[in-house]
């Protein structure tokens, strides 16, 4: 894929150079980081890069990656709105910040074991059980939830955090490799990794070590009787008022169903009913 750079203070290139706005409409400016394997790799080798490509295609224009080297977290703030590239894939179903696509897979969070272990929990309350100690997980996630509900944060806390080299989250974001909650579990520093199951079906299918993925059942309850979620439609964001990007893209999608499908089987991610 050929590549040009645009400045956006920080790492960022362009797979194809576009040169006034006959060029602009032949292409897709996909938002991308180069941060967020497996889902999107500098070497376009995630997942969504995949998808992207396929998309484009579909919809008669060249992909066109927009890359940063900041996580995925600031694609909509710091690259969609300011309209450095108009769209971005691997949002939440009804992002309220965005104008969605409809589902293009819907999965969720997992327990990730060793399959010597014959771990046959499937609720996040088993995690109280007291034979497992020790969780891989990421931050800001609903799996960070689980462990304060079931008291195990405290215990985990420095664990996790030595996970990022103790790196302060106060004036930055820090995040746990998807890659290292599957290496933390097979060398046996972890009793179990829980994660969106996207972050991880790639290292759980690759790892030399037998490794299971589990589908937590339920979701969380919180105190105040608010519901978290650990099942997810994944979707296709555009800024709000691009109404006619979104129906092309919807016209594509029902022409690369097959080819998404391929993708996520290839990537080993279980699937769900759509809205289960």
């Amino acid at each position: 894929m050929m590549k040009s750079a645009i400045a956006a203070g920080s790492l960022v290139a362009a797979a194809v150079l576009a040169t006034g706005p006959a060029a602009a409409e032949a292409t897709l400016k996909i938002c991308a980081s180069t941060k967020e394997a497996p889902y999107s790799a500098a070497d376009a080798a995630g997942f969504e890069n995949k998808i992207a490509v396929k998309l484009a295609e579909a919809m008669g224009r060249t992909p066109e990656f927009v890359w940063t080297d900041k996580f995925g977290v600031y694609l909509v703030r710091d690259f969609l709105d300011p309209k450095a590239c108009d769209v971005v894939f691997g949002v939440d179903a009804g992002d309220e910040r965005l104008l969605t696509s409809s589902s293009i897979y819907r999965t969720g969070y997992v327990f990730v074991s060793r399959a010597d272990e014959n771990f046959d929990g499937h609720n996040w309350q088993d995690l109280a059980k007291p034979d497992y100690g020790r969780f891989a997980v990421r931050f800001y996630s609903p799996a960070e939830v689980m462990l304060k509900y079931t008291g195990k944060w405290e215990d985990n806390a420095a664990y996790l955090y030595g996970l990022i080299n103790f790196k302060s989250s106060r004036n930055s974001y820090n995040q746990v490799e998807a890659s290292r909650l599957v290496s933390e579990v097979v060398a046996g520093e972890a009793d179990l990794a829980i994660a969106f199951a996207p972050d991880v079906a790639r290292y759980v299918k690759s790892s030399t070590v037998p490794v299971r993925m589990t589908m937590i059942e339920d979701d969380i309850t919180r105190s105040d009787g608010q519901v978290i979620p650990l099942k997810y439609d994944q979707a296709i964001g555009v800024r709000k008022d691009d109404t006619a990007l979104m129906a092309e893209i919807e016209a594509a999608l029902g022409k690369i169903r097959g080819d998404i499908d391929q993708i996520l089987a290839d990537e080993g991610i279980p699937l769900l009913p759509p809205s289960s």
